[in-house]
């Protein structure tokens, strides 16, 4: 009998080796000992531990069938009773993220089992799940690879050494979790700030206790002069789209926008429209698309005058989940496409 710590390591349909986005629809399904990945993280951990178990999931089953995934994997977690699980890494992949963050919330909050997993910061997975798992920082792609299994090698090396209790982030090198600890030090914090402050006064070296987050900053475009002249589009993060969803935009974590054409449309009718956003009710949506995408307005403010021209397209994506680099990326995009076509103003909307 082995004395080794068990470990259950979750994978997405790819890094678990079945398949790319044909097999996405795939079942939770377990499977003996490392897989992928986890070959190379049971060579890191050394003797103390080992993945026993991976389990394996497709990332359109899990965001689409979310109670059945986690009714599947709750019943595995329990037969199994590991020690510690593993998760991705995910890097910048917002559904593998998502998932990945979920199962580490069943395993923490459910089974009291820590979760170590590594992720892009911006992944929409690390905000929603930061407190159920230490989150090692990786590069944005699979590519990097290489850089993100010893950084997460040597934090399960670190927790097994240290038997579960980790020091603080930057220690250890995870991101920040959220969680408050208390902790004694010499000063009290009235005198560290003040200190803090003498020293930026000073122009010396010092090391903030609460690092503001960074925003980016986006200069407004200068007013528009002649509406009555202008050529106006509409984008939305909604996810309004034709009846079935031509493109497959994902509910949630969208890894693709559409473009469709608005020519002869004056509203967006129950019988060829609807949302395809998971992150909110979509009844009345679905009713009626005029509610988040406002063609029927916008065409009637283009018969009264008041805009020059409705653009015969439209653009749309889903915000739910959506990382920023991605969403930066589709607006990129589609700001080159609407200037191309003489496009001057835009109104975008979202839920």
């Amino acid at each position: 009998m082995s004395n080794k710590l068990k470990i259950v390591h979750y994978l997405n349909q790819f890094f678990g080796q079945i398949g790319g986005e044909d097999k996405a629809d795939i079942a939770p399904r377990l499977e003996k000992g490392a897989v992928g990945p986890g070959a190379a993280l049971n060579n890191m951990i050394g003797d103390e531990a080992e993945i026993v178990n991976t389990i394996i999931c497709g990332d359109t089953f899990f965001n689409e069938n979310l109670e059945k995934s986690k009714v599947e994997i709750r019943k595995m977690l329990k037969d199994i009773e590991p020690d510690l699980l593993i998760a991705g890494p995910a890097f910048n992949a917002g559904r593998y993220g998502v998932a990945c963050g979920t199962v580490a919330e069943i395993a923490k909050a459910e089974f009291g089992i820590d979760v170590i997993s590594g992720i892009y910061p911006e992944n929409p997975g690390y905000e929603m799940f930061r407190q159920y798992a230490y989150f090692v920082e990786t590069p944005d792609s699979a590519a990097g690879m290489r850089n993100a299994l010893p950084e997460m090698g040597a934090l399960v090396k670190s927790y097994l050494e240290k038997d579960g209790d980790l020091d603080s982030p930057e220690v250890e090198g995870y991101l920040a979790r959220g969680v408050r600890k208390n902790v004694f030090v010499e000063k009290r914090g009235a005198a560290r700030a003040v200190q803090i402050l003498l020293s930026k006064l000073e122009g010396k070296d010092f090391e903030t206790e609460y690092p503001m987050p960074v925003f980016d900053r986006v200069d407004p475009a200068d007013p528009i002069e002649n509406m009555a002249e202008t050529k106006v589009a509409l984008v939305t993060s909604g996810g309004i789209v034709p009846k079935g969803n031509p493109d497959h935009i994902e509910s949630s974590s969208a890894s693709k926008y559409g473009e469709y054409s608005l020519e002869g449309i004056t509203n967006l009718d129950e019988a060829n429209y609807e949302t395809a956003h998971g992150g909110y009710d979509p009844v009345y949506a679905n009713l009626d698309a005029d509610r988040v995408l406002p063609v029927d307005v916008m065409r009637d403010l283009e018969a009264e005058g008041v805009i020059g021209e409705l653009h015969n397209k439209f653009y749309s994506t889903v915000g739910n989940g959506t990382s920023v680099a991605n969403a930066k990326a589709y607006a990129a995009e589609i700001a080159e496409n609407l200037i191309s076509d003489g496009v001057q103003a835009v109104v975008l909307t979202s839920t």
